[in-house]
């Protein structure tokens, strides 16, 4: 019989039983037992696993001292030295969802396997399933029993470092990972079978899921464009020169805004475009075709345009994933409203 694993148990304040937002400000504590919705867990585990501690912190603390959290997390994990992590289920919790994905990180950072559990469409999801095994779960903790079976299931799997299967079979979500493997058989008549299938109305699933992309509907057309404020935002990674404030080079964190009110036109030795997605030597000659700041001033002086926004925005986009980008888009339009800005050109490459 496999050895008792020693497992670490994530719970927020609320499913720790400290209470709802008032306790969310918690700051990263450690228990050594099973608390609030763990005790459920540990049974979900049986023999296979014994949760030694809890590690608890609040929603708001998690999410507002991030480094702190993070680095109360890694020294208890580091402390405790469990065999597997498993982090909520948080279910479609925005704020939970994301510190039980970034617990699992820091699990996995320090080579302990790691588990969690959320609806598909939360937040944790869009931006961690290519990193962290979750495990999908409806929306509400009404599927609590059926969530922890699952989890509890797939972190003795991981805890004893026995390989992993497609996520269809284990049950966790697709992480866009392949391997190779063995059928029994050729790829041409499985083709054939499907299209068998499929012509003649019988289920069949294909093995290549297609995912179907966001679809963005378009803003309406300005009404008066000459009474308009327009913003100018690129993703061509366009910087002052020297690169002052560390943008990286892709797979952008974050984005930059600068000043541009007191400029004509962007010249060549003042900016540079930090990006590895395109042959930046254009931009480098002349910042304007990314920025075209020079030809939006003709435009505002020729009363085609209200105004422009003083402030230009700026990141690479190559290599951000989705969800990455979706957050910085959506706090460079927060940004924009607040501002009262009509309209946005937004220069790619």
């Amino acid at each position: 019989m496999a050895s008792e694993l020693r497992a670490v148990h994530y719970v927020n304040q609320f499913f720790a039983g400290l209470g709802g937002e008032a306790a969310a400000g918690t700051p990263v504590q450690v228990r050594r037992e099973p608390v609030g919705a763990g005790r459920a867990l540990a049974a979900a585990l049986g023999a296979h696993a014994r949760i030694v501690a809890t590690v608890i912190a609040g929603d708001n603390y998690f999410s507002d001292e991030r480094e702190r959290a993070r680095a109360a997390v890694r020294d208890a994990l580091r402390e405790l030295a469990p065999d597997v992590v498993i982090a909520g289920p948080a279910f479609e919790a925005g704020r939970y969802g994301i510190a039980c994905a970034e617990v699992c990180r820091i699990a996995g950072a320090e080579g302990i396997p790691a588990v969690t559990a959320m609806h598909p469409g939360a937040p944790g999801v869009l931006m961690y399933r290519r990193e962290v095994l979750i495990v999908p779960t409806s929306a509400s903790a009404a599927d609590m029993p059926a969530a922890l079976g699952a989890l509890a299931r797939l972190a003795v799997k991981v805890g004893r470092r026995e390989p992993l299967g497609p996520a269809d079979v284990e049950g966790y979500l697709p992480r866009g990972l392949r391997k190779s493997g063995e059928r029994a058989e050729p790829g041409s008549k499985r083709a054939l079978d499907m299209l068998e299938a499929k012509l003649a109305g019988r289920p069949y699933a294909s093995e290549v899921p297609y995912v179907a992309p966001e679809v963005v509907p378009p803003a309406p057309p300005l009404r008066d464009l000459a009474r308009a404020q327009i913003a100018l935002v690129t993703t061509g990674g366009l910087v002052p020169k020297g690169n002052p404030d560390g943008q990286t080079s892709g797979n952008a964190k974050r984005y930059f805004r600068y000043p541009i009110a007191q400029l004509e036109t962007l010249r060549p030795g003042e900016w540079e475009a930090y990006h590895v997605g395109y042959f930046t030597h254009l931009v480098d000659r002349n910042p304007n075709y990314v920025l075209p700041l020079g030809y939006m001033r003709e435009l505002e002086k020729a009363g085609v345009i209200g105004a422009l926004h003083p402030w230009a925005y700026t990141l690479p986009g190559v290599s951000t994933p989705v969800a990455a980008a979706r957050r910085l888009g959506e706090g460079i339009a927060a940004q924009l409203r607040d501002a009262r800005v009509g309209g946005c050109l937004l220069v790619s490459t």
